[in-house]
């Protein structure tokens, strides 16, 4: 646009020009007067004229000029305030303008860069150089696609770290189709990625802590709902997830451990307590009970707790081992005992006995007969005991021997009938000719079957039936079943436990023996039970030991 004070300058001369050259010609033609009259009409009419575009031109493209500027002072502003940087090219690639963010980004603050191509200012900056050529193989992408596009371009700074710019270049054409304008303004993405990136990273330990642990790792949200559960739910339970998402667990939980996990979950959710290490007790699809070690904590989001995040291990077999433990060193003590104790009660006991039968014989009196009787009783159940304590006293060598195990539970019937007649109790043995021998020790497995048998028949049963039958290809199985008293559930778990017994004259170690003997076959017994309703015993004694 040419300066207002330069028309000024120009009209001045023109005009000046103007009217010394027509009145020279007038003067040098020596127009007639009737002529001269309309020449300087026409001569006037023509300055007019030239005036009128002259003050067209000054005044109002000056405005139109005024108004540009500012405009483009407006565009220079607000390109200018914008943390992204914006570029505006030719339809050449030219730059046409562009704001400081985006001059400082590729150190062309200083250069003249109206009017030049990006390979162009690329000679000015040796850092930015292959990233201003890429641009150009970038832009022809643009007007090729021919619509605005959207890319991510990574920008290198001079620090050695790496600028992330979502770019967006929008292409203009002219009604002919010819290319006009390039648009390209790129925001500063890089804190957004990195976060990104933090954030996809940490999803990704989250679920590889969740989905990968070796235990069962749950969420619930603040109403108790399972939200979220890996695999080991299905493993643990036996149920699959979708069956108790966005429910209650409480079903799951044994009835005798529901309200110490209700109040457990208060306290997480209310009272930001964590609940660490505490056992509670499930029962599985398949009805068997578990034993869970469970640790939860508060979940918290934006300083609101919505719920608990936990995980559980399986320590059924744990418990099942430290039982076996506790056992196992109660019957060491038992052991030690009988190995101390045993023989030495024998000794005297003999003399007692046989001194109390001397007196008997010699003071024959029907009231010193029942004191005699008492003691000689007390005695041999002295002897019974101490008997017991040597079988469960350190293994001795056994020998083993190939026996048909209906002859064994015959003579075991034969010795227990006449007791069980005397008690008023219906004794069937079910023989199976069928079955293989079974290589074991006669001795104790006769003395297996009458303690097992002499409990039913102090348990008050009316019939007792023993059948048997293999229970696999390479065991066999025996099953005593009573209509006896039945014995508590929760005194089932204490059965074989040395001087555990429910008798009011019992020593506890019947069924301490009997476990032993099942034990040195390499076996495994069963009991099941009942109150007032009976007890069955399985005994599965491998063929082959």
């Amino acid at each position: 646009m040419i300066n207002k004070f330069k028309l000024l300058f120009f009209y001045i001369i023109f005009s000046t020009i103007w009217i010394v050259l027509t009145d020279n010609i007038i003067v040098y033609l020596n127009i007639p007067k009737e002529i001269l009259i309309i020449f300087q009409n026409i001569k006037g009419f023509i300055f007019v004229i030239i005036t009128s575009i002259f003050i067209y031109y000054l005044i109002l493209k000056k405005e139109a000029y005024e108004s540009e500027k500012a405009e483009n002072n407006k565009l220079h502003i607000l390109i200018n305030s914008m943390v992204d940087f914006v570029n505006f090219k030719d339809g050449e690639g030219r730059w046409i303008e562009a704001n400081d963010f985006a001059l400082k980004l590729f150190q062309v603050e200083n250069v003249n860069y109206r009017g030049k191509t990006d390979a162009e200012l690329a000679e000015y900056t040796k850092f930015y150089g292959d990233a201003l050529r890429y641009c150009e193989t970038s832009d022809e992408q643009a007007w090729l696609h021919g619509t605005a596009s959207r890319c991510i371009e990574e920008i290198p700074m001079p620090d050695g770290t790496v600028k992330t710019f979502d770019t967006i270049k929008i292409p203009s054409f002219s009604d002919l189709g010819e290319r006009k304008e390039l648009v390209v303004m790129g925001r500063d993405v890089t804190e957004k990625v990195l976060a990104e990136n933090k954030l996809a990273e940490s999803e990704q330990k989250y679920k590889s802590l969740f989905e990968f642990n070796p235990e069962l790792v749950y969420m619930i949200d603040i109403q108790g709902r399972l939200i979220k559960a890996n695999e080991h739910f299905y493993r643990c339970t036996g149920y699959e997830i979708n069956q108790f998402l966005n429910q209650s667990i409480l079903p799951i939980i044994s009835r005798k451990d529901r309200s110490k996990v209700f109040k457990a979950f208060i306290e997480v959710i209310h009272g930001n307590n964590p609940w660490i290490n505490e056992e509670i007790e499930i029962v599985t699809k398949n009805n068997i009970k578990k034993v869970l070690r469970c640790t939860a904590v508060p979940m918290i989001i934006n300083d609101k707790t919505v719920g608990a995040i936990g995980y559980a291990a399986d320590i059924t077999k744990e418990k099942e081992t430290e039982e076996l433990l506790r056992k196992t060193e109660k019957l060491s003590v038992v052991g030690e005992l009988a190995a101390s104790v045993a023989h030495e009660i024998r000794n005297p006991l003999t003399s007692i006995k046989g001194f109390i039968q001397m007196m008997q014989s010699s003071t024959k009196t029907k009231e010193n007969d029942l004191y005699y009787k008492i003691m000689l009783d007390e005695l041999e159940r002295i002897n019974i005991i101490a008997s017991e304590l040597l079988v469960l006293s350190k293994p001795q060598k056994i020998k083993f021997q190939e026996k048909d195990i209906n002859i064994l539970l015959s003579d075991v019937y034969s010795l227990l009938e006449s007791e069980a007649n005397l008690h008023n109790v219906l004794l069937k043995v079910e023989t199976n000719d069928l079955l293989p021998k079974i290589n074991c020790e006669p001795n104790q497995l006769k003395q297996l079957f009458i303690n097992l048998i002499k409990n039913s028949i102090e348990a008050s049963s009316k019939n007792i039936i023993v059948s048997l039958s293999m229970f696999d290809d390479h065991s066999i199985s025996l099953v005593f079943t009573d209509d006896g008293c039945g014995i508590e559930e929760k005194r089932l778990k204490h059965l074989g436990e040395p001087f555990y017994s429910m008798k009011e004259k019992g020593t506890g170690l019947g069924l301490t023996v009997s476990y032993r003997i099942v034990e040195f076959h390499n076996g495994e017994i069963k009991i099941s039970s009942e109150v007032n309703q009976g007890t069955k015993v399985q005994i599965i004694l491998p063929v082959r030991r």
